[in-house]
């Protein structure tokens, strides 16, 4: 499956390069719901939560309210993820709040867990230089995706894993890692991160993993009509 995004920030939707610097803006978020309509689900991530800085809930709920949505960025609590889901997410995607510094926060997991439902939990391991980051991609970790997915299986339904070092930056990205990850888990797993050509996003279906496309779709590279023939389409 592909998963179009849709990250915003200042009530805007926008593409950052390696989540640090603003590259674009995008149109109006139901502008975007109209252009990903032949997908079957989009992923929304809540960039100012993510960096602890406020939210956008009120558009949160809106993409929800219209669309198929899985949801991250600063999911840190409980109550929080019981409002998303009850706001119409369908998948919730937690990334800080799974570790502690030193390791996974099985405490939380387990109440998130008995609380929306194991199916309903997507774990983000997004990676730089090898290490997972957190924070907004702020912090480093001393964990490497590969060696936690096993540990956190019982918690989730997947893995959103996205490669730090090429996200935004419309250079390919690390097909290698996502075999890797691949090979390390049976759970879902879906790949972001400098993902540029259809050549890319066809080898990573045809290693059963789920593609998530930000830059690549908002700057033309890739073009929607051959996204939703690939693997889009519900």
């Amino acid at each position: 499956m592909i998963f179009p995004c849709i990250d915003l920030m200042d009530g805007k939707v926008v593409q950052l390069v390696q989540g640090r610097r603003k590259a674009l803006e995008g149109d109006a978020p139901e502008e975007m719901l109209r252009r990903f309509a032949g997908f079957a689900e989009i992923q929304v991530i809540d960039l100012d939560a993510a960096m602890s800085r406020g939210s956008n809930d009120e558009l949160v709920r809106l993409l929800a309210s219209k669309a198929t949505v899985r949801v991250g960025g600063g999911v840190r609590t409980v109550e929080r993820a019981r409002g998303l889901v009850e706001e119409g997410a369908r998948k919730l995607i937690v990334g800080t709040a799974a570790f502690t510094p030193c390791g996974i926060h099985e405490e939380f997991l387990g109440r998130l867990r008995d609380a929306i439902g194991r199916e309903r939990l997507v774990i983000a391991l997004d990676s730089k230089h090898g290490r997972v980051v957190i924070q907004g991609w702020k912090e480093v970790t001393t964990f490497r995706a590969e060696e936690v997915l096993r540990l956190l299986e019982p918690y989730c339904s997947g893995f959103l894993c996205t490669y730090v070092d090429k996200e935004g930056m419309l250079e390919g990205t690390d097909l290698g890692w996502f075999g890797r990850l691949r090979a390390s888990t049976s759970l879902e797993l879906t790949a972001a991160g400098g993902i540029t050509t259809l050549d890319e996003v066809r080898a990573l279906l045809a290693m059963e993993v789920h593609v998530a496309l930000g830059m690549a779709i908002y700057t033309g590279r890739l073009s929607l009509r051959d996204l939703v023939a690939l693997g889009g389409a519900s």
